[in-house]
């Protein structure tokens, strides 16, 4: 790690209620350059001391600190400062993303300079106040109130660590709430960065903490009774774990897990246009983030024109090192999803689907790479179409008519998000209704810190962006006026 590389001031250090300290191990965690496979650098790895002197923090700056006392307005205040800061470290996330998961840097470069948008999206939210509702009563009247839930745990995964960062402590910063982010083990630099914009906004103390750590530590935090919610984004199974870990104490949690969701062409759809829009979240990252477009569900009518222009566009598709400018795909993020993928594969082989591109490791001799692939003639209760493979795999499932497309794309665990590709917008958000998704795109794929993201069944529970977004880290209060005498004199 090198500091024209990321910049990072402490990274051998916890940033715990706003300051940087030493753990009280003596453990790192290291961080492995998935193009390479070298070690490019450590951080500190917290152990359950740390997590209670976190926790410790946090809940003291709730329970007697300013931060959840402040009016939105002057709330609103600090997340603007938060988001000038992550402007100004744009290239660091950018570099920090690139160098952990592999993700090309001209793409990284790309999204990075939008995460501060989330913290002034929710600064803006902030700003309006909450509206306090008074209801009349037969004897008197009541007031509904929304207040902060608490101490707040936000746990992220790997792929995509800014991004959801951004979604889970921007909004509970807004609500009043303290916030211990718990960064993935393999990608913690997003976080420390983000902690050292939090403190370059003079963010008051006990707020925020970042606590790198190992996942074998990981449930003494979520387990604590002093943490009021905890908010998570990563597999289904992971999440079954953590639900059932808050249920024991009834403690509040939101879930944004994995998918398997559907891109319905249509018979109408013009090949020119949309396949330039659905490759790219078709496998976006390397096919590793939750919303991507893994089946491809294709009309009987034109099935062999797609299925060659579909090829065609994959075999376009650049797999290299990601810092080279014309690489448009990188390598998977760690050694075992590499593994898992072309487990998947195998398995997809084994089962009978037809094997058009990819499979393998692209031909190079060192980093986590997997080709894009595709599967035709894929049905639907094989596992390359049922689960979630978290790799550049695509399955590509005929359809007869419109009904049987539906009933596809809802024939899932899943039901995370979803791209209906047609020229007819009517027609396309008619489909798009009939989709048991919490999310769907005509012709695109669309995210915006003012829409509510998240998913059906087995994709989580809660909704993370709009207010929405904000609104699972407040709980309702209802406070019982009497009716008050007249003043006589």
């Amino acid at each position: 790690m090198t500091d024209t590389l990321l910049n990072l001031a402490s990274p051998d250090k916890l940033f715990i209620g706003g300051d940087w300290t030493a753990g009280t191990g003596a453990e790192q965690i290291a961080i492995i350059s998935p193009a390479s496979e070298e070690v490019v650098g450590r951080v500190a790895k917290a152990t359950t001391a740390d997590m209670d002197r976190a926790v410790a923090a946090a809940r003291h700056a709730f329970d007697h600190g300013p931060w959840p006392r402040l009016s939105g307005a002057e709330r609103a205040v600090y997340l603007r400062r938060i988001a000038a800061e992550m402007a100004r470290r744009a290239d660091d996330f950018a570099r920090a993303w690139s160098l952990q998961v592999g993700m090309p840097y001209a793409q990284s470069a790309q999204v990075a300079p939008h995460m501060g948008g989330y913290f002034t999206y929710y600064a803006g939210l902030a700003e309006q106040g909450f509206e306090e509702v008074r209801q009349p009563l037969m004897g008197g009247h009541a007031i509904v109130v929304r207040e902060p839930v608490g101490v707040v745990v936000a746990v992220v995964p790997w792929n995509a660590p800014l991004a959801t960062l951004a979604l889970k402590v921007a909004p509970a910063l807004a609500a009043g709430c303290t916030v211990i982010a718990k960064p993935s083990p393999e990608t913690p630099l997003e976080a420390l960065i983000l902690a050292e914009c939090v403190a370059a906004a003079g963010v008051p103390e006990g707020v925020f903490s970042v606590l790198t750590a190992d996942r074998d530590v990981s449930d003494h935090l979520i387990r604590q009774r002093a943490v009021d919610k905890v908010s998570f984004t990563g597999s289904t199974a992971a999440g079954q774990h953590i639900a059932a870990l808050c249920a024991g104490r009834v403690a509040r949690c939101s879930l944004e897990l994995g998918g398997k969701s559907a891109a319905i062409l249509c018979e109408d759809v013009d090949l020119a246009a949309a396949l330039p829009a659905l490759l790219p979240v078709a496998m976006p990252f390397s096919g590793q983030i939750c919303f991507s477009q893994t089946r491809l569900l294709l009309p009987a009518s034109r099935y062999d024109e797609m299925l060659e222009a579909l090829v065609g566009a994959i075999d376009g598709i650049t797999l290299g090192d990601p810092w080279e400018a014309g690489t448009m795909m990188g390598p998977l993020a760690m050694a075992r999803q590499r593994a898992r993928v072309l487990g998947y594969i195998a398995q997809g082989r084994a089962e009978g689907a037809r094997l058009l591109c990819g499979g393998d490791n692209g031909g190079f001799a060192r980093g986590y790479f997997v080709a894009p692939t595709l599967f035709a003639d894929v049905q639907p209760a094989m596992a390359i179409a049922r689960e979630e493979i978290f790799g550049p795999v695509l399955s590509v499932l005929r359809y007869r008519d419109e009904a049987e497309a539906i009933a596809l794309a809802n024939d899932s665990a899943f039901g995370l998000s979803g791209t209906v590709f047609t020229p007819d917008l009517e027609r396309g958000t008619q489909i798009a209704r009939a989709v048991r998704t919490g999310n769907i795109s005509i012709n695109t794929l669309q995210l915006d810190p003012a829409v509510p993201f998240g998913g059906f069944r087995q994709s989580g529970i809660g909704r993370e962006g709009g207010p929405e977004g904000l609104a699972v880290f407040q709980e309702t209060k209802a406070i019982y006026l009497p009716v008050l005498a007249p003043h006589t004199l």
